[in-house]
């Protein structure tokens, strides 16, 4: 359990975001969340109880990043764990994509994952007493065909093999390092996308919805939660030897 312990989340305005803030707080974690939306996590930390510290933070900024993470161990009194979700997408074809889409999801989806992960460390390190990192990848970054675009298929590839290289160098300092890969996951960014897609096809939403869950073997698609639960046990006791790795919550869709 998460109880008691110091939790930052990024991206935590909506989406899975929000559901990893909802299944902390009901785990007994004290919480710091951060979003370029800083209405939209005030909304959720009222949400959760009110109690939490709400950061303002571009996720994509380094100078950003840093603040976030200073306020976040200030509010808390240190940091214990982090999920680094904040992302961004559209959907393209390969050949539609232009360098700004690719800058523009590198950004927050690479770059600034990987600067929240060191930032993160970073103040871990200072504390001494170890900690957990999760950072929020997809099975896009496995090569699933569904993903909403290449760009963004590449940047949760670099999400995967960093949390690989992380987790081999900050191991020395008891922390722990793991990757969540979602699958079909109706978050209202996915929903937008089923929108977009359905208006292109010529289809309903809700047609293009079973369409994206009909290949998983399982027979349905994620509800942001089901990804926060596993968020929970990857800061949690119970996984204290499991670093390294991605883990993909899909319904079987996408081999590991």
């Amino acid at each position: 359990m998460a109880e008691d312990k110091a939790v930052l989340i990024t991206g935590a305005g909506s989406g899975i975001g929000e559901a990893c803030a909802h299944a902390f707080a009901a785990a007994g974690a004290r919480l710091a969340l951060a979003d370029i939306d800083k209405a939209a996590a005030e909304r959720v930390a009222e949400a959760c109880g009110g109690a939490a510290a709400v950061i303002e933070a571009d996720c994509g900024d380094v100078a950003s990043i840093e603040a976030m993470v200073e306020a976040a161990a200030s509010a808390l009194g240190g940091l214990d764990a982090s999920v680094n979700n904040a992302g961004v997408t559209r959907h393209a074809d390969i050949m539609e994509l232009t360098e700004q889409d690719w800058d523009r999801i590198h950004r927050v989806n690479s770059k600034g994952v990987f600067f929240c992960l060191q930032t993160v460390a970073r103040q871990m390190i200072a504390q001494g007493r170890g900690g957990r990192i999760v950072n929020i990848a997809s099975i896009a970054g496995r090569g699933f065909k569904g993903t909403s675009n290449a760009a963004y298929a590449a940047s949760k590839g670099a999400v995967i093999s960093l949390t690989k290289t992380a987790a081999q160098q900050l191991g020395q300092y008891d922390i722990n390092v793991n990757a969540v890969c979602p699958g079909v996951t109706f978050t209202a960014l996915v929903e937008q996308l089923v929108r977009d897609r359905s208006a292109a096809r010529g289809i309903s939403a809700e047609e293009m919805r079973r369409s994206m869950e009909a290949p998983i073997p399982i027979g349905r698609g994620n509800d942001p939660a089901d990804i926060a639960a596993l968020c929970v046990f990857l800061t949690g006791p119970d996984s204290r030897n499991v670093t390294g790795q991605s883990w993909n919550v899909d319904g079987g869709l996408v081999p590991s």
